[in-house]
């Protein structure tokens, strides 16, 4: 039997994710539901690596048997309700935390939500002017775990807006992380929320995002195949924005 594992008190997420875990390590069943729910997410818009992801989602699912299998929709709902009741955390960061999966030794720690709206608070100004010229604004976090800073950056900018505009139609969200399973929830977390952009697994030291990329690193959010963020790419000429 694997090690159980300690969360906070009151979510309904933990008690369905332990029923998991008399089998699997708590880590892999996270790992695995992860994984999981971002190609769930994807594979509806993202045809181009639609194979190969349904393929990995596959090979994922087929190691539960079917009692196991019907509580991982039900963990994918929890993070929905969890998000539409407070938009403004990083709910699968927390629980990641809370959880002990953080690797130490690699010096993973998040930042805690608080912090981040503290720093987006001091760095998106006036983005109207900006918004005006180019037709959108993007927010960048080269490190971004599981997404706080940008989700920060988003309620910011939104407040910033004040309803003026719809800010799904222009701020692009960009992030990339090292680590496959902290930048996928950093997209899964973008992508409930209904931001455009997407999210690149990878060094952003040794490799960083360069529009010579090919897409097979990058994670697309629903929101960034929107009539909206496509025509910008077909004037632009991009594959990326």
């Amino acid at each position: 039997m694997s090690r159980r594992t300690r969360p906070p008190n009151g979510q309904p997420y933990v008690k369905l994710f332990n029923e998991l875990t008399y089998r699997f390590s708590p880590w892999e069943v996270w790992k695995d539901f992860i994984v999981m729910y971002a190609c769930a997410l994807a594979n509806p818009f993202d045809k181009v690596h639609y194979e190969a992801r349904e393929d990995l989602y596959l090979k994922i699912i087929h190691k539960y048997n079917k009692k196991e299998q019907e509580l991982f929709p039900q963990l994918a709902a929890e993070v929905v309700n969890a998000l539409e009741e407070n938009p403004e955390q990083d709910f699968l960061g927390k629980l990641f935390m809370d959880f002990e999966l953080g690797n130490r030794m690699a010096g993973q720690f998040f930042t805690p939500y608080h912090v981040c709206e503290c720093m987006a608070k001091m760095t998106v100004g006036n983005i109207l002017p900006q918004i005006e010229e180019q037709g959108y604004i993007s927010i960048n976090d080269c490190c971004c775990g599981a997404g706080a800073t940008l989700i920060a950056g988003i309620h910011e900018a939104k407040r910033v807006l004040d309803g003026k505009l719809n800010w799904q139609n222009h701020i692009l969200i960009t992030g990339q992380d090292i680590d496959r399973t902290t930048a996928l929830m950093c997209y899964i977390q973008l992508s409930l929320l209904g931001a455009a952009g997407y999210i690149k697994i990878g060094n952003s030291l040794t490799e960083p995002m360069s529009i010579n990329d090919t897409s097979e690193d990058y994670w697309f959010t629903p929101m960034y195949f929107s009539d909206v963020w496509t025509f910008r790419r077909l004037i632009k000429g991009k594959t990326l924005l």
